[in-house]
Protein backbone atom coordinates (compact mmCIF):
# COMPACT_ATOMS: atom_id res chain seq x y z
CA UNK A 1 0.00 0.00 0.00
CA UNK A 2 2.90 2.33 0.78
CA UNK A 3 4.17 1.85 -2.78
CA UNK A 4 0.79 2.54 -4.38
CA UNK A 5 0.19 5.64 -2.25
CA UNK A 6 3.71 6.94 -2.92
CA UNK A 7 3.38 6.23 -6.64
CA UNK A 8 0.01 7.98 -6.78
CA UNK A 9 1.47 11.04 -5.05
CA UNK A 10 4.34 11.09 -7.54
CA UNK A 11 1.94 10.59 -10.44
CA UNK A 12 -0.14 13.56 -9.34
CA UNK A 13 3.00 15.70 -9.14
CA UNK A 14 4.88 14.55 -12.23
CA UNK A 15 2.63 12.51 -14.50
CA UNK A 16 4.29 9.05 -14.43
CA UNK A 17 6.79 7.68 -11.94
CA UNK A 18 8.41 5.42 -14.58
CA UNK A 19 8.86 8.37 -16.92
CA UNK A 20 10.73 10.41 -14.30
CA UNK A 21 12.55 7.84 -12.14
CA UNK A 22 15.64 7.55 -14.40
CA UNK A 23 16.38 11.24 -13.89
CA UNK A 24 14.98 11.66 -10.39
CA UNK A 25 16.49 8.54 -8.79
CA UNK A 26 19.50 7.53 -10.92
CA UNK A 27 21.02 5.66 -7.96
CA UNK A 28 18.34 2.96 -8.40
CA UNK A 29 18.86 2.61 -12.16
CA UNK A 30 21.15 -0.34 -12.88
CA UNK A 31 21.17 -0.23 -16.69
CA UNK A 32 19.99 2.08 -19.47
CA UNK A 33 19.51 1.12 -23.06
CA UNK A 34 18.16 3.17 -25.94
CA UNK A 35 14.57 2.02 -25.40
CA UNK A 36 14.43 0.53 -21.89
CA UNK A 37 16.03 0.56 -18.46
CA UNK A 38 16.45 -1.62 -15.36
CA UNK A 39 15.65 -0.15 -11.96
CA UNK A 40 15.60 -1.58 -8.45
CA UNK A 41 12.07 -1.66 -7.06
CA UNK A 42 11.70 1.03 -4.41
CA UNK A 43 9.62 -1.35 -2.27
CA UNK A 44 11.12 -4.77 -3.03
CA UNK A 45 9.58 -8.14 -2.22
CA UNK A 46 13.12 -9.52 -1.86
CA UNK A 47 16.61 -7.98 -2.14
CA UNK A 48 17.38 -7.50 -5.81
CA UNK A 49 13.74 -7.09 -6.94
CA UNK A 50 14.10 -5.26 -10.26
CA UNK A 51 11.79 -3.70 -12.79
CA UNK A 52 12.42 -3.75 -16.54
CA UNK A 53 10.76 -0.65 -18.01
CA UNK A 54 10.42 0.78 -21.52
CA UNK A 55 11.28 4.47 -21.69
CA UNK A 56 8.24 5.06 -23.86
CA UNK A 57 5.07 5.61 -21.85
CA UNK A 58 2.54 2.90 -22.71
CA UNK A 59 0.33 0.55 -20.76
CA UNK A 60 -0.51 -1.62 -23.76
CA UNK A 61 1.71 -4.65 -24.35
CA UNK A 62 0.58 -4.82 -27.97
CA UNK A 63 1.83 -1.26 -28.47
CA UNK A 64 5.49 -2.23 -28.12
CA UNK A 65 7.62 -2.19 -31.24
CA UNK A 66 9.79 -5.18 -32.17
CA UNK A 67 12.83 -3.08 -31.23
CA UNK A 68 11.41 -2.32 -27.78
CA UNK A 69 10.52 -5.99 -27.27
CA UNK A 70 14.06 -6.98 -28.22
CA UNK A 71 15.72 -4.57 -25.84
CA UNK A 72 13.32 -5.42 -23.01
CA UNK A 73 14.11 -9.12 -23.45
CA UNK A 74 17.83 -8.37 -23.46
CA UNK A 75 17.45 -6.33 -20.25
CA UNK A 76 15.48 -9.19 -18.70
CA UNK A 77 18.25 -11.68 -19.52
CA UNK A 78 20.93 -9.33 -18.16
CA UNK A 79 18.92 -8.89 -14.96
CA UNK A 80 18.52 -12.61 -14.34
CA UNK A 81 22.22 -13.17 -15.10
CA UNK A 82 23.32 -10.36 -12.76
CA UNK A 83 21.16 -11.64 -9.91
CA UNK A 84 22.29 -15.24 -10.45
CA UNK A 85 25.97 -14.23 -10.44
CA UNK A 86 25.74 -11.86 -7.48
CA UNK A 87 23.17 -13.45 -5.18
CA UNK A 88 22.77 -17.08 -6.25
CA UNK A 89 18.98 -17.31 -5.87
CA UNK A 90 17.23 -20.69 -6.09
CA UNK A 91 14.75 -19.34 -8.63
CA UNK A 92 12.97 -16.27 -10.00
CA UNK A 93 9.49 -14.84 -10.40
CA UNK A 94 9.32 -12.89 -13.67
CA UNK A 95 6.11 -11.24 -14.73
CA UNK A 96 3.87 -8.26 -15.18
CA UNK A 97 0.37 -7.19 -14.27
CA UNK A 98 -1.59 -5.75 -17.18
CA UNK A 99 -4.32 -3.36 -16.01
CA UNK A 100 -5.55 -2.27 -12.61
CA UNK A 101 -7.75 -5.33 -12.12
CA UNK A 102 -4.71 -7.60 -12.44
CA UNK A 103 -2.95 -5.82 -9.60
CA UNK A 104 -0.90 -3.27 -11.52
CA UNK A 105 -0.14 -0.37 -9.20
CA UNK A 106 0.91 1.74 -12.20
CA UNK A 107 -1.19 0.36 -15.06
CA UNK A 108 -0.40 3.07 -17.61
CA UNK A 109 3.31 2.25 -17.96
CA UNK A 110 4.36 -1.34 -18.67
CA UNK A 111 6.99 -2.90 -16.43
CA UNK A 112 8.25 -6.41 -15.79
CA UNK A 113 9.08 -7.59 -12.28
CA UNK A 114 12.14 -9.77 -11.71
CA UNK A 115 12.10 -11.16 -8.17
CA UNK A 116 14.92 -13.43 -6.97
CA UNK A 117 13.70 -16.27 -4.75
CA UNK A 118 15.44 -18.45 -2.20
CA UNK A 119 14.25 -21.56 -0.42
CA UNK A 120 12.53 -20.39 2.75
CA UNK A 121 12.25 -16.72 1.73
CA UNK A 122 8.51 -16.64 2.35
CA UNK A 123 7.18 -16.39 5.85
CA UNK A 124 4.21 -15.09 7.79
CA UNK A 125 5.52 -11.52 8.21
CA UNK A 126 4.15 -10.04 4.95
CA UNK A 127 0.73 -11.56 5.57
CA UNK A 128 0.18 -11.27 9.33
CA UNK A 129 2.33 -8.29 10.20
CA UNK A 130 1.89 -6.38 6.95
CA UNK A 131 5.68 -6.01 7.07
CA UNK A 132 8.49 -7.16 4.83
CA UNK A 133 11.66 -8.38 6.44
CA UNK A 134 14.53 -7.53 4.12
CA UNK A 135 18.09 -8.37 5.13
CA UNK A 136 19.61 -5.69 2.91
CA UNK A 137 19.17 -1.97 2.31
CA UNK A 138 18.33 -0.83 -1.22
CA UNK A 139 21.59 1.15 -1.53
CA UNK A 140 23.60 -1.97 -0.63
CA UNK A 141 21.73 -4.04 -3.22
CA UNK A 142 22.46 -1.35 -5.84
CA UNK A 143 26.16 -1.27 -4.86
CA UNK A 144 26.44 -5.03 -5.33
CA UNK A 145 24.47 -5.34 -8.57
CA UNK A 146 25.62 -2.24 -10.48
CA UNK A 147 28.96 -3.75 -11.54
CA UNK A 148 27.12 -6.78 -12.95
CA UNK A 149 25.47 -4.50 -15.52
CA UNK A 150 28.72 -2.92 -16.68
CA UNK A 151 29.15 -3.42 -20.40
CA UNK A 152 32.20 -5.41 -21.16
Amino acid sequence: MQYIETARDELEEDGCVFCVVPEREPERVLARGDLAYVVLNKFPYNPGHMLIVPFRHTGDLEDLTPQENGELQTMLQRSVRALREESGPDGFNVGMNLGSMSGAGIPDHLHWHVVPRWNGDTNFMPVVGEVRVLPELLAETARKLSPRFAVG
